[in-house]
């Protein structure tokens, strides 16, 4: 019950965000009383912790397998984003963004989380795009890394990129070109060309 409870409460939350959810809304869709919610969950604030904890194991796992697959690192970024954008449903709610703002502790324990799984994947990519001629052997790793993640964060942040002018799927490949033009070398600009033209027919 206790899994079936955190996957009805994922769909809530990332469709309709973390604050509009209530228990009742849950109980509601899964056909359960409040009080079954309850002896799982002691609130609405354990709920979502373990919901985003979920979540994140969920997509983590999923990142993982595409990594394991060692494609080429041009088109395991774009992997990596369309596989993320599917389990968060294009993030529509604003999930990360309504967690940093009402939930600010369980926010702060999933950044770190997601700093060391992000930080893993994408010094990996970075190595091996610089083995295959893709990307400029002169970039460091570490910074471009930490620049990578920091800015995967700030494009959540609806303050700055209003909901009604900005799809987080536009922002997101806004971003991921930006990032590949900055680091990729000729080579790697003619793999990154044939791929965007590729996806755009």
């Amino acid at each position: 019950m206790r899994d079936k409870i955190l996957v009805g409460a994922s769909d809530l939350f990332l469709t309709y965000g973390f604050k509009s959810v209530t228990m009742d809304d849950i109980a509601n869709k899964l056909g359960i009383s409040k009080k079954t919610i309850y002896l799982h969950f002691d609130n609405k604030t354990k709920l979502v912790e373990a919901t985003t904890m979920y979540l994140f194991d969920s997509i983590s796992c999923g990142i993982d397998h595409i990594c394991q697959l060692k494609k080429n690192p041009i088109e395991e970024i774009y992997n990596i984003k369309q596989f993320i954008s599917e389990h968060l449903k294009d993030e529509k709610s604003s999930p990360q963004y309504q967690l940093q703002k009402y939930y600010p502790k369980i926010s702060n324990s999933l950044k770190s989380k997601q700093f060391k799984v992000m930080q893993s994947c994408v010094i990996d990519n970075l190595r091996r795009g610089i083995a295959l001629g893709l990307y400029r052997a002169c970039i460091n790793v570490e910074v471009i890394s930490r620049f990578y993640f920091t800015i995967s964060v700030a494009i959540k942040d609806k303050d700055i990129f209003p909901e009604n002018q900005f799809s987080m799927n536009m922002l997101l490949n806004n971003y991921l070109e930006y990032h590949l033009r900055g680091i990729c070398t000729s080579k790697g600009l003619e793999t990154l060309t044939k791929f965007i033209t590729s996806n755009q027919s």
